[in-house]
């Protein structure tokens, strides 16, 4: 009896040892892929990792791009304007440059004065300081108009003014209208070669350079030709027509030598 007791008693004492050692045990440490953490796809709207199914950008990260995008613009924006105002710039200084030309000009050639007589032909013409010209060997159509000098005077000084004024467009229409109306006059090869300068100091390049060429079209014999024929190389070198501004330099050197304007004509040939 004793020993059945004894037996009992180291059964019950075991039994619970036993059940322990059947409980698995799990290691939470372990690094197995079924147990870490986060779980494989979380934050991923849905996608699955490995999927082959490419997570959405974040709206920081659109954020983002748009401003890189924008910044980027910006920049190259920014080039833009500088080239504007660069040209800008350049078309400003080249404006300032014609002005301060024509009033040198026009300080160093007046508004002629009236003849004593009318016994000049009517073809003829007299330059910015009043020495008569001689007279033009292709002299325009003739005018309805008839002679007037004293008339033709006021209309000439008017237009004259509008110089001195700085009021080109106005210049420009006055003079246009003087040798539509005496095409004839003693002042036309004045009025044609001041509409060129005008035409130059507005910037038209084109308005300029016929009339300047006029001069010495309709008065191959008038003391303006030579400064008209260098005005005319300068006017193509601007409009970038470089095969033709040798050749009217070399015109006006050898056609016109002792003038200043054959040299300069001549100090612009040693510079292209």
């Amino acid at each position: 009896m004793r020993t059945c007791r004894r037996a009992l008693t180291v059964l019950a004492l075991t039994l619970p040892l036993v059940a322990m050692g059947a409980v698995p045990v799990v290691d939470d440490n372990s690094g197995s892929a079924s147990s870490s953490y986060p779980p494989a796809g979380y934050g991923t709207s849905g996608a699955y990792a490995g999927g082959g199914v490419t997570a959405p950008a974040s709206a920081q990260g659109q954020l983002f791009m748009q401003l890189q995008q924008m910044q980027d613009e910006i920049a190259r924006l920014r080039g833009v304007v500088e080239v504007q105002q660069n040209d800008i710039q350049r078309m400003k200084q080249e404006a300032l440059e014609r002005y301060q030309e024509l009033d040198q000009r026009i300080g160093s050639g007046t508004a002629p004065a009236a003849p004593a007589n009318n016994s000049q032909p009517a073809g003829g013409d007299i330059n910015a300081g009043g020495t008569p010209a001689a007279p033009a060997a292709q002299a325009p159509a003739a005018s309805a108009e008839p002679a007037d000098p004293a008339k033709e005077k006021l209309y000439y000084d008017a237009a004259f003014d509008l110089i001195k004024a700085k009021d080109f467009d106005k210049a420009s229409q006055a003079f246009n209208a003087f040798l539509r109306k005496y095409p004839n006059s003693q002042y036309a090869g004045n009025a044609q070669y001041w509409l060129g300068e005008v035409n130059l100091a507005k910037g038209d390049l084109q308005g300029a350079g016929q009339a300047f060429a006029k001069v010495s079209q309709l008065y191959p014999k008038h003391q303006k030709v030579p400064d008209s024929l260098y005005k005319l190389a300068d006017v193509e070198r601007r409009l970038g027509h470089t095969d033709k501004v040798k050749g009217i330099l070399q015109q006006v050197v050898a056609q016109y030598p002792g003038t200043s304007a054959a040299q300069l004509a001549q100090r612009d040939l040693q510079r292209l």
